[in-house]
């Protein structure tokens, strides 16, 4: 009997050499670190380090996620993940009348670079490499965060992280967006220029896949959008101006790794292959590391449940294990009670040990790219390209991602995907253990983090406190100034920084490029 995938396409009970006929592997595989990449980016990968293992925290004020910033590296993480609440993530201060209730509640509320200082307070920037999940106002945190380490005595070519100033998929899949997309795209174009001639060593964009799987992608849905959405930013940055070697070799991926490990392995094998062919045959990239798809994973919270929440810690052990065939360069780990709430302290240390038992006590990273030649990853392989190569055809023939996006085309594709899976939960046709199958009569109860709900307070009267003490006319000129840029060409993010500086909050600074480029109202024309 033959299976579907997650993307549709049938897996066979049985294959074998017919199944890779005429499949040429000098063409499709070539060696670990060498082009099209499908063996991974490099030619070690992990058998001399693994990869880097990030924990995805924040909560709450900074001073709290700090705490457990620094109890996290304690443990062993090798790399900081930031998590802004929503205000924050939509360009909100914690005292905006569409913030009341939100504060603190899904990341860390950041409001002002006193608040960045406090979230870092106590932790070398110079050594430590920090991811920050956030969109729409990156600019803004990456330059509160260059900020704080100038006060540590820290300059800008010494820092390393990522952010993930990728905006396209908000429209798409998560809606944490701001401003239209056009503006968007001109503010990561700047983000771009600024971060070439300033923070060599920092990724400018992390292009998400992740929150379109979380919305119900397919996993060729999820490289086609997320691919389609790179080329977008690409030729967004050569218009500004920019060689495409300069800036193509910071940009990074992220993807969610499922339980469906074959599947995935697969994925992030395609996804390689076509992400170095666009690069080198479309954009004439010269530099091989302009065409490395290099990617961040994390396990997927989408298929975590409430229900038996500790059967959660071997679907997060399986994820983990196919990102890491897969070849990540870096691998968050969910922890297994994040379906109920805000993950604890202990299980958050149980998901970090999770990836240490993979990386020190099984034998997969003893050898690279371990499904190299299997007749079931290859065909699989072969098939996801050719699913997504299909769906990318049709974002480029509407234009790109930005004229699908503007008529609703993947936000579409992937409800319609979505429907399919909770149609097929509901029937039983899937299977999720603890849900439709393999049930308990009753829950046992478990106590999750929950967070103070006086945090908004405190966090308004740091802002008041704010407001009171700076100087408000340097802060008028300077958001004055930014005005000014963002009505014409300058690179907005000398002026943003400027007003940061002077403690402009988040809120102020988004407002006044709202006042200028307007806000985003989603069409659902498709």
């Amino acid at each position: 009997m033959t299976r579907e995938s997650e993307s549709g396409l049938p897996i066979e009970p049985v294959y074998g050499p017919a199944d890779l006929a005429g499949w040429d592997p000098e063409r499709e595989l070539g060696e670990p670190g060498a082009y099209p990449f499908t063996r991974g980016v490099y030619p070690t990968m992990y058998t001399g380090r693994p990869w880097t293992m990030r924990q995805y925290a924040g909560f709450g004020t900074a001073a709290e996620s700090n705490a457990r910033y620094r109890r996290l590296i304690a443990h062993g993480t090798t790399g900081l993940s930031v998590a802004f609440d929503l205000p924050t993530q939509m360009g909100h201060d914690s005292d905006a009348p569409l913030a009341h209730g939100e504060v603190g509640r899904v990341g860390v509320a950041v409001d002002s670079v006193e608040d960045m200082r406090a979230l870092f307070d106590g932790i070398p920037l110079d050594r430590v490499s920090t991811s920050m999940t956030i969109n729409a106002p990156a600019a803004l945190l990456l330059l509160l965060y260059q900020l704080v380490a100038e006060e540590q005595g820290v300059g800008a070519d010494r820092l390393a992280g990522t952010i993930q100033n990728d905006v396209l998929k908000e429209y798409i899949a998560r809606g944490t967006y701001i401003f239209p997309p056009k503006p968007s795209l001109r503010l990561t174009a700047d983000i771009f220029r600024y971060c070439t001639a300033r923070t060599p060593r920092w990724n400018t964009i992390s292009i998400s896949g992740y929150h379109m799987a979380e919305a119900g992608a397919s996993p060729a849905q999820e490289v086609a959008f997320t691919l389609a959405d790179g080329i977008e930013y690409v030729r967004t940055a050569i218009a500004a101006g920019l060689d495409v070697d300069d800036f193509a070799p910071r940009l990074s991926f992220f993807f969610v790794a499922r339980t469906t490990l074959l599947e995935e392995v697969a994925k992030f094998r395609a996804a390689r292959r076509i992400w170095a062919r666009v690069m080198r045959h479309e954009f004439g990239a010269r530099d091989p590391r302009s065409w490395m798809l290099r990617f961040h994973t994390q396990t997927a919270g989408v298929q975590l449940t409430a229900q038996q929440p500790e059967v959660n810690l071997v679907r997060v052990a399986v994820q983990a294990l196919a990102a890491v065939l897969g070849g990540t360069q870096s691998l968050h780990t969910n922890s297994f009670d994040e379906a109920i709430a805000l993950p604890t302290e202990k299980s958050a240390r149980l998901a970090l040990r999770t990836q240490q038992v993979l990386a020190h006590e099984t034998d997969v990273p003893a050898t690279v790219d371990p499904f190299a030649g299997s007749y079931a990853v290859e065909r699989m392989t072969d098939g996801l390209e050719e699913a997504v190569l299909d769906l990318m055809r049709r974002v480029e023939e509407m234009g790109g991602a930005v004229a699908a996006i503007e008529r609703g085309f993947q936000k579409a594709e992937i409800e319609r995907n979505a429907y399919r899976i909770a149609r097929e939960t509901e029937s039983g046709d899937r299977v999720v253990v603890g849900v439709n199958r393999f049930r308990l009569e009753e829950e046992e109860p478990y106590a999750p983090l929950r967070v103070d709900p006086a945090i908004e307070a405190r966090q308004c009267e740091r802002l008041a406190r704010l407001r009171a003490g700076r100087d408000r006319r340097a802060v008028a000129a300077a958001l004055d100034a930014l005005r000014t840029a963002a009505e014409g060409e300058d690179n907005v993010l000398y002026p943003m920084k400027e007003a940061l500086r002077a403690r402009a909050t988040v809120g102020e600074v988004c407002g006044a490029l709202r006042e200028v480029w307007g806000s985003h109202v989603p069409s659902d024309t498709f």
